[in-house]
């Protein structure tokens, strides 16, 4: 065996089938963190299902033999759940009843052995106190690279002016090594001419038609919005585009994320009727403390959490949108129909969603296991848009690259199903902008 991994609780928490992650190595489990576990296992969200997890699939391995002595699995490495262990050489005021120094007092203990071990935590503080007593700590899950390595669903493609006047002419450019240059399917591209960047277009490559297709036209606006930039199209491109069954938006505050997915939703759903419900929904998670129970009914305790949507609404609302009428003056006569739902996520396992428009808001603070859930949720003829920001995570146990979105943005990229766009440039008001860049 070539390492022993040593996991923390927030490891199980985050991905209860992390024991089969680690490929023909060891994985020790110190008894505090079953305990920790077992505190977990009766809470309705989804720390506790995966506790509830994590302790039925140790159940069944506990059928292959003792624990205490380690099991082989699937992949060949070995399970072993252990009583705590207690380095020989403790250092000074090492406070051995916070349990987070139990499960660094058995990787100090097992180092003593002489074996390679690697402490996994999602816990900062925990890595550091790691490296305090020189015991290797690794985060869970983390990549080598940085979120603007990440795919960003746009690249500049320079072309010949041949070219690029055929693409203007036709509306079509055929781009039969796109997999060889590395472009992935529904990539927006801004094509310009060699050596003169003011000469451009801005296209979409479609892999079905193996080339570059311009961008759907919006001289009338979506619901009375306009795209403000060149990112800003894209995303509407892709919002709009009934081939696109998953969009992405990731950026910054401001960037006009929420309001154009919801702008979209309505023109899809209201104006095209291309769609039966459009349905928004986001996350419980608060900035800050919580303020516990919300009083009245279930809508006066959603309205403080679903308010941002309520205000992109109140804004769309107060502008001009062809086939506007008395009958869809305001979103709660939308709601009222049933044209328009605004929920949670709470209640969304074990729900199946055809035919809507379903946009997540703030799905950075969604775990890679949540946003599968969802996503899995869809069925036949549904959209799914998912939006947020990488920066501002609530969760302490995600980051900017290991959180749901991300992990969406980076595994899905390559379906021609998918469509994704990164938007950088703030529209929402010179101060916002400001504060963004320099705060």
């Amino acid at each position: 065996m070539d390492k022993i991994f040593v996991l923390d609780t927030n490891v199980i928490l985050i991905d209860p089938t992390a024991i089969f992650k680690f490929g023909k190595n060891q994985v020790f489990i110190p008894l505090v963190v079953v305990e920790e576990v077992d505190r977990f296992k009766k809470d309705q969200n989804e720390n506790g299902r995966n506790a509830r997890h994590f302790s039925r699939l140790v159940d069944e391995l506990r059928k292959k033999g003792p624990l205490s002595e380690g099991i082989t699995l699937d992949n060949e490495g070995i399970l072993i759940i252990s009583v705590n262990l207690e380095a020989k050489e403790k250092p000074k005021h090492f406070d051995l009843s916070i349990n987070d120094n139990k499960i660094l007092a058995s990787a100090l203990a097992l180092k003593e052995m002489g074996r390679n071990i690697v402490l996994v935590t999602k816990d900062i503080n925990l890595r550091l106190k790691a490296d305090i007593l020189e015991v290797p700590a690794e985060d869970y899950g983390k990549k080598d690279t940085s979120l603007e390595e990440l795919y960003s669903g746009y690249r500049t493609y320079d072309v010949s002016g041949v070219d690029l006047s055929t693409f203007d002419k036709d509306r079509f450019l055929d781009m039969p090594d796109a997999a060889e240059l590395g472009i992935w399917p529904n990539e927006y591209l801004i094509i310009q001419e060699e050596g003169n960047d003011r000469r451009r277009s801005l296209g979409r490559y479609c892999k079905r038609k193996k080339g570059i297709v311009p961008l759907i036209p919006m001289r009338e606006g979506v619901w009375g919005i306009y795209p403000k930039n060149m990112e800003q199209q894209f995303a509407l491109d892709a919002l709009l585009n009934d081939e696109i069954a998953l969009v992405s938006l990731v950026g910054k505050a401001g960037t006009g994320k929420t309001l154009l997915a919801i702008a979209a939703g309505l023109e899809k759903t209201i104006s095209g009727s291309k769609y039966s419900r459009l349905l928004v929904s986001r996350p419980i998670q608060p900035m800050g403390k919580d303020l516990g129970y919300l009083p009245g009914d279930v809508n006066d305790k959603l309205g403080p959490w679903m308010q941002p949507i309520f205000d992109n609404m109140d804004f769309l609302f107060g502008q001009p949108q062809k086939g506007n009428d008395s009958n869809t003056s305001s979103y709660e006569d939308l709601i009222n129909q049933g044209l328009l739902h605004i929920e949670p996520l709470t209640y969304i396992r074990g729900r199946s969603i055809p035919g809507q428009y379903l946009i997540v808001d703030e799905a950075q603070n969604l775990s890679p296991h949540e946003v599968k859930t969802i996503i899995t949720r869809a069925g036949e003829g549904t959209k799914i848009v998912l939006t947020g920001d990488c920066h501002q995570i609530d969760s302490p146990y995600l980051d900017e690259v290991n959180n749901g979105l991300a992990y969406c943005v980076d595994r899905l990229k390559s379906e021609d199903i998918i469509g994704h766009s990164t938007l950088r440039v703030g529209e929402r008001s010179p101060l916002s902008e400001s504060a963004s860049k320099l705060l």
